[in-house]
């Protein structure tokens, strides 16, 4: 039977069968990962296109060990909205990187109906405005 680990010096064929995983998982949107000390994959279209990958936003939150959501300028996925993650260590630290491009616009549109939420209760009091709509109906 083979193990699989993931550690701060895990290589890609770590990271291959959890991220074909979350690649399905995810309807097959682009994932990537890499460890704190190695380079790692990216998968596109139901398998690894490079198993030798990094990009600035999965080193970005190896050193700050936050996640970001952003739209790269520069490597693989510029101007494409990304979600990465630290991986982290039962002391907190980083010791790997997760990321999922966002080339459908999905996780966008999370945001934007949470920033419609938080609208709604800062005015309304409530996530849905009892206001009456165009239609007679409250919230609508």
């Amino acid at each position: 039977m083979e193990t699989y680990e993931i550690s701060a010096a895990a290589d890609a064929r770590a990271f291959e069968p959890i991220m074909l995983g979350l690649h399905e998982l995810l309807n097959r949107l682009p994932v990537t990962a890499r460890s704190l000390e190695r380079r790692g994959l990216r998968i596109e279209n139901g398998g690894v296109v490079d198993a030798d990958y990094s990009g600035p936003v999965l080193e970005e939150v190896l050193a700050a060990n936050e996640t970001r959501r952003v739209t790269p300028s520069t490597g693989t996925y510029r101007g494409t909205p990304v979600v990465v993650t630290p991986v982290r260590d039962s002391a907190g630290r980083a010791i790997a990187a997760i990321g999922v491009v966002d080339v459908t616009g999905l996780f966008e549109l999370a945001d934007l109906m949470d920033h419609q939420w938080a609208i709604n209760r800062e005015v309304c009091g409530t996530d849905t405005c009892p206001v009456e709509g165009p239609r007679g109906t409250p919230g609508t």
